[in-house]
């Protein structure tokens, strides 16, 4: 268990412990990649973050949090966003997106708040500026910027989101027609999402004072060269 507080023992009672690995050889993935963290980025008590993840600058990693890249790889995690309680990113093998030069598992963009109990499964993409709702799934698509995913929705199957459409609590879009017949976000949706952003935004910095620490805590003291400067 990875710890950077070294005056504190380190296990299963520690309340500043957090799981943070490289991925596990496999057939798979038969190379371990550590994850790679920027040092404005905080990542709070148990959470977890396994193998070739690219966490960028000002991201919130909320409590319970899993970010797993031990079969789908590589995630990015674009500045400003924040992952929240419970949520879970995972992505299944050799299914991959291209995003500019390079292909992820799951890639997400700046400014972007992934709520309570989402589930972010690749391959995906999430545009900057996106709220993924409480509960909601996506899962093998593509979703345009400035986007709202409400709660208990479902995102799948291959289909595009455009940019700033609103996808309505409860609703399954599956098919591309589903997609296409989306309306625009609502000012109030809209308004939400920022809020959400402008909150989160608070926690790295705020948090890093609370523990004590002016860079990533998650495992600096043993990983410092591998995080993002």
């Amino acid at each position: 268990m990875y710890n950077d507080f070294n005056h504190l023992p380190s296990g299963p009672y520690n309340m500043f412990a957090r799981y943070i690995s490289p991925n596990p050889r496999t057939t798979i993935n038969p190379v371990p990649r550590f994850p790679a963290i920027h040092y404005t980025a905080f990542l709070s008590p148990f959470s977890c973050v396994i193998g070739d993840v690219h966490i960028h600058e000002n991201v919130y990693v909320a409590p319970s949090a899993t970010l797993r890249a031990d079969e789908g790889t590589p995630f990015s995690i674009g500045s400003n966003s924040n992952i929240q309680d419970g949520a879970i990113l995972h992505g299944l093998a050799n299914e991959t997106l291209q995003v500019g030069d390079r292909r992820y598992s799951i890639y997400i963009g700046n400014n972007v708040s992934i709520a309570h109990a989402a589930i972010i499964h690749g391959p995906c993409y999430i545009g900057d500026d996106t709220f993924v709702s409480f509960k909601s799934i996506v899962f093998n698509a593509v979703v345009g910027r400035g986007s709202y995913i409400s709660m208990d929705a479902v995102v799948t199957n291959g289909v595009h989101l455009a940019p700033h459409r609103f996808v309505p609590p409860g609703a399954h879009i599956d098919t591309q027609a589903k997609a296409d017949s989306l309306s625009s976000v609502p000012k109030d949706s809209e308004e939400f999402a920022q809020e959400v952003i402008r909150v989160n935004n608070e926690f790295p910095p705020s948090y890093h004072f609370l523990f004590g620490t002016h860079r990533c805590s998650c495992g600096v003291t043993y990983n410092q060269d591998r995080l993002i400067k």
